[in-house]
């Protein structure tokens, strides 16, 4: 894979997170979504406990997820490199793990819903920074064959 195309990967698993998380940044926007994915979760009638937007600690780090989620996403389109490619991969392998114990914990399945996309773009951008940065570390082909 080019560097120019690892590039666009980064760049476009960054505007997925905006797309997902933005309306998650402030208490005025996260309170209706975590109202809309609690009545998604009783009219589908999922297993797990549906979110909460009266508890006060599920907005607050439902605030902390999509502020930070959306400044670095900001970061990665500003800055768009392999770097933080690599970087949010590792994240997404976080975010992924949270999301598995907060299942295994009761969590509603509505979780897989976000987890599955996440596993995705982690698979897919790491892939492609990964043979971004081996594509770039091989010498020109000219060169291997002049070296035999």
């Amino acid at each position: 894979m080019t560097r120019t195309s690892a590039l666009r990967v980064v760049r476009l698993s960054a505007i997925y997170d905006v797309l997902v998380t933005a309306a998650f940044a402030l208490p005025w926007t996260a309170v209706p979504v975590l109202d809309g994915l609690a009545r998604a979760h009783h009219a589908l009638g999922l297993a797990g406990t549906a979110p909460a937007s009266t508890d006060p600690y599920t907005v607050m780090f439902a605030g902390f997820t999509g502020s930070l989620v959306t400044v670095w996403a900001a970061v990665r389109l500003w800055r768009t490199s392999l770097a933080l490619g690599a970087a949010d991969s590792v994240a997404r392998v976080l975010f992924a793990a949270a999301m598995g114990a907060a299942l295994a914990n009761g969590a509603s399945h509505l979780v897989v819903g976000f987890l599955v996309p996440e596993l995705l773009w982690c698979g897919v951008q790491a892939t492609a920074v990964l043979r971004a940065r081996r594509a770039s570390a091989r010498p020109p082909a000219l060169l291997r064959s002049a070296a035999c």
